[in-house]
C-alpha cells in the first residue's frame, strides 16, 4: 500500500445513526475511508451488521469501506466483504492459526488486506508476516464496544513497526481504533500512525464534516511523518 502524504481520517458507523447510515456517510464526505466494524457476538460481546449492510452502504456512497471483521472464522467469511467492494478488509490475528491465508484470500478478492491485534496482543510475534498485508490496525479499546476510553500503552507497537516503515524493511499502513478524539489523537500521530478510526468524535459533533478536518490538522501537525 502506497505511503499516505497526509493523515487519513475514517469516521466510524458504529457511532452514527443506523437508521440513517446514508445520510450519516454523506455528512463526512471529506473523510479518507468509512471504517465499518463488524461484530458476531461471538469473537466480542457484541452483534452489529453484516455483508448486506455493507452492499447497501457501497451504493450509497464513494467514500472507500474499511471492514473491521471481529468475527470468528475470518477465513470464511472476510473475503466475501472484498468481492462486494470494500477496499479495506481487515481481521483479528487472535481469530485465526493462519492470518496469511486470510490475507492472501482477501487480496485475491480485489481489497486491501488488514491484520488487527487487541491491546493486550503483543505484535512481536506478528511482526515477520506484516509484509503479507497492507494494513496493521491497532486496537486502543478493547474491541467490541464504542465509546471506550483509549490505552496509550498500544502506541509501543505502533511505534515499533513505525521505525521498521521507516527504514524501509517494512511496507505497510498503520491504523488505529479506540478512544481517538482531540484529546488522543496528537499522541497517535506522534507515535506514527497514519490512519485514524474515529467515532463520537465525529458523529456526535454538531458538523462531522468540520470534525473530520479538525482532527485531520490535529494530527497533521503532531505527525513527524505526515504532511497536512
Amino acid at each position: 500500500m502506497a505511503k499516505p502524504t497526509r493523515p487519513m481520517i475514517a469516521p466510524s458507523i458504529l457511532s452514527a445513526d443506523f437508521a440513517w447510515l446514508g445520510r450519516e456517510a454523506a455528512a463526512v464526505e471529506g473523510a479518507d475511508w468509512l471504517h465499518v466494524d463488524v461484530m458476531d457476538a461471538h469473537f466480542v460481546p457484541n452483534l452489529t451488521l453484516g455483508l448486506p449492510v455493507v452492499e447497501s452502504l457501497l451504493k450509497a456512497t464513494d467514500i472507500p469501506m474499511d471492514c473491521h471483521l471481529m468475527i470468528t472464522d475470518p477465513g470464511r467469511w472476510a473475503p466475501g466483504y472484498a468481492e462486494a467492494g470494500a477496499h479495506n478488509v481487515t481481521f483479528h490475528a487472535e481469530a485465526t492459526d493462519d492470518p496469511v491465508s486470510v490475507g492472501r484470500d482477501i487480496r485475491a478478492a480485489g481489497a486491501k488486506a488488514g491484520l488487527s491485534v487487541k491491546p493486550g496482543t503483543p505484535i512481536e510475534p506478528y511482526l515477520e508476516i506484516l509484509r503479507h498485508f497492507d494494513t496493521l490496525l491497532v486496537m486502543s479499546v478493547e474491541p467490541g464496544f464504542g465509546g471506550q476510553s483509549f490505552i496509550p500503552e498500544v502506541l509501543t507497537k505502533v511505534a515499533a513497526v513505525r521505525k521498521l516503515v521507516d527504514s524501509g524493511e517494512l511496507t505497510i499502513l498503520v491504523e488505529i481504533d479506540g478512544g481517538i478524539n482531540a484529546d488522543t489523537i496528537e499522541q497517535a500521530a506522534a507515535a506514527g500512525v497514519d490512519c485514524f478510526v474515529a467515532g463520537s468524535a465525529v458523529y456526535g459533533a454538531a458538523d462531522p464534516g468540520a470534525a473530520v478536518e479538525a482532527l485531520r490538522r490535529q494530527a497533521g501537525l503532531a505527525s513527524p511523518h505526515l504532511l497536512l
